[in-house]
C-alpha cells in the first residue's frame, strides 16, 4: 500500500497500516475483491505511463513497485459513511450554505478558508472566510456561478468563479512533484494575478 489512500470527500484519507486494518472492508468489499482476484494480467491491466498501472477503466491503480495507490470504486458501506460525513458537515455550516447537492472541498491557505459545493443547478458555489473565522459564521464572500475545468489527463482540474472584474480559481493538483501543494487559490483582477496561495484540506472535526 502507498499511503495516504485518498477517499471521496469528505471521507478522511487512510493514512497508515493501522487505519487500513480498521477500514479495510469499507473499500475492499466482495465486489471489488472479486474484480481484482478474477482479473487477467494481460487483458485487464494497462500500463498508463507515468500515472501507473490501471485495472480495467481505473477501478484500481498501482505504482510500478506494485503498491496500491487508489481505487475509483465506492462500496455500499462507504457510500453510507460518505452520507453521514456530508450531513455532519452540513450541520457545521452557516445557515445559508446548508443547501447543496454535494460537498467538493473545504481548504485553507495561510489567510483564508475556502469551501466549494456543487449546487442542484450543477453550478459550483464558492464561500470564503478569514482563517481566524469558522464555517458556522457568515462567509465574507459567496459566488454561485462556478465552473469545473479538467487540466490534462492525470486528474488535475480547477474551478473558476467570476465576481465582477475578479476571478477566483481553485486548482486541484492530483498529480505533481513532491513540492506541489494539493490545492492553489488564485485571485485575478482583469486577468492579472493579485494573489496565489497554496492550500491544504481543512480538518473540520
Amino acid at each position: 500500500m502507498s499511503y495516504p489512500i485518498e477517499r471521496p470527500y469528505p471521507i478522511p484519507s487512510i493514512n497508515n497500516k493501522q487505519e487500513l486494518k480498521k477500514r479495510y472492508l469499507e473499500i475492499f468489499d466482495d465486489s471489488l475483491t472479486s474484480v481484482i482476484s478474477n482479473s487477467n494480467i494481460k487483458e485487464d491491466w494497462t500500463d498508463m505511463g507515468w500515472r501507473g498501472i490501471m485495472l480495467k477503466n481505473g477501478i484500481v491503480w498501482l505504482d510500478y513497485d506494485g503498491k496500491f495507490l487508489t481505487t475509483n470504486y465506492t462500496s455500499e458501506k462507504e457510500k453510507a459513511i460518505e452520507e453521514k460525513w456530508i450531513e455532519s458537515e452540513r450541520d457545521l455550516l452557516y445557515t445559508d450554505l446548508k443547501n447543496f447537492k454535494k460537498p467538493i472541498h473545504t481548504i485553507e491557505t495561510e489567510k483564508f478558508i475556502v469551501r466549494i459545493d456543487l449546487l442542484e443547478n450543477k453550478k459550483y458555489r464558492y464561500a470564503s472566510w478569514s482563517k481566524e473565522s469558522d464555517i458556522s459564521n457568515k462567509p465574507d464572500l459567496v459566488i454561485n456561478n462556478g465552473e469545473w475545468t479538467p487540466d490534462g489527463s492525470g486528474g488535475n482540474h480547477y474551478f473558476t468563479f467570476t465576481n465582477g472584474v475578479y476571478s477566483y480559481v481553485i486548482y486541484v493538483n492530483v498529480l505533481g512533484t513532491d513540492e506541489t501543494p494539493p490545492f492553489n487559490l488564485e485571485v485575478n483582477k482583469r486577468d492579472k494575478v493579485i494573489l496565489n496561495q497554496p492550500a491544504q484540506l481543512k480538518k473540520l472535526k
